[in-house]
């Protein structure tokens, strides 16, 4: 490899490395809560990976003797009816809400993908009956539908991943469809299409870039509504099926049958949720917000409030403002 090689790979990592440096500390500059929801992402994400690690006891370890203890040193966040540590199941049920939020939304982004860029880009009769597919399946009501499924497939990590993937995939549909609509009728699309482009080429170098926004709104989301709608499928019974924990099983059966004798044992586990849904929700507006050019104003990151301009753009608009007003 050539030292012209090498010098250009070293130019395009610290390219790379820039971006993604002005990126955080735009994050933290602009957008306070979002880098707060970031940061529970990220414990969010490092408590399910290293749950063995982090558990002081096994997530079905019992302690008949200790059944029922409030927080102490010993168990920090209490026990159960059955004895078993609630901290080390509520770290548990962190990794199985991070692998069923991230899953069910990356497959529900592929089949909304499916259905709205090629509904929206080919139109016609393929996209009226397509839609009408659509909204025949969303006058379901979206409970009934999962409870359905559920009972007919079993209750099961891969299913719950597998069907709230399919109803949140079909419903999100719409709102790539409309976004590729619009997409489409721009003139460098229909250049491209003018100059023979082939549909495959048109799709990924000109549609997919333009609905990115749409995208991460959608994923962003889906993921807090995911764990939501688990954790319900789970209080319901019809969720992950036991020993394995849950928050949302961890707030029925013995959490509600013990709340008012032991209320941490449904404290911890909805305070979890909750903290889990609303950090997602942060930094999913703010990645947004800051990936979209399109909601930074006329001057990008400078129009906000106490943002400095570079002095050669700061003169550009001085002069302007004053041959405006002459």
């Amino acid at each position: 490899m050539s030292d012209a090689t090498v010098t250009a790979l070293m130019k395009e990592d610290s390219k790379k490395r820039s971006r993604l440096l002005d990126f955080l500390i735009r994050l933290v500059k602009e957008k306070p809560l979002g880098t707060v929801g970031g940061i529970i992402v990220v414990l969010l994400l490092f408590t399910g990976i290293f749950a063995n690690v982090l558990a002081p006891y096994g997530m079905n370890e019992v302690h008949p003797i200790d059944a029922l203890t409030p927080p102490s040193a010993s168990y920090l966040l209490g026990t159960d009816n059955l004895g078993r540590d609630i901290l080390s199941r509520v770290i548990f049920g962190a990794r199985i809400s991070m692998i069923v939020g991230l899953a069910a939304a990356a497959l529900s982004m592929l089949v909304a993908l499916l259905i709205g860029v090629t509904s929206g880009y080919i139109g016609g009769r393929f996209d009226l009956v397509m839609q009408r597919f659509v909204d025949g399946f969303m006058c379901f009501p979206p409970l009934v539908f999962l409870l359905a499924a559920v009972s007919i497939v079993s209750p099961g990590l891969v299913q719950i991943i597998v069907i709230l993937g399919l109803l949140y995939g079909i419903s999100s549909s719409r709102v790539l469809r409309s976004a590729v609509i619009g997409v489409k009728q721009n003139m460098y699309v229909e250049a491209a299409v003018a100059i023979g482009s082939p549909t495959i080429k048109i799709l990924v170098r000109h549609i997919l870039p333009n609905i990115m926004a749409p995208l991460i709104i959608v994923f962003s989301t889906q993921v807090p509504t995911i764990i939501i709608t688990e954790a319900t499928l789970s209080f319901l019974g019809f969720g992950i099926p036991p020993p394995t924990p849950s928050w949302g099983g961890m707030l029925s059966g013995s959490g509600r049958s013990y709340m008012f004798l032991a209320p941490w044992m449904a404290i911890w586990p909805g305070l979890a949720l909750s903290i889990t849904v609303y950090g997602i929700n942060m930094f999913g507006d703010a990645v947004r917000d800051l990936l979209d050019p399109r909601l930074r104003g006329g001057l990008g990151r400078y129009s906000r409030r106490g943002k400095k301009l570079p002095k050669q753009i700061a003169r550009r608009v001085e002069a302007y403002k004053k041959r405006s007003t002459q």
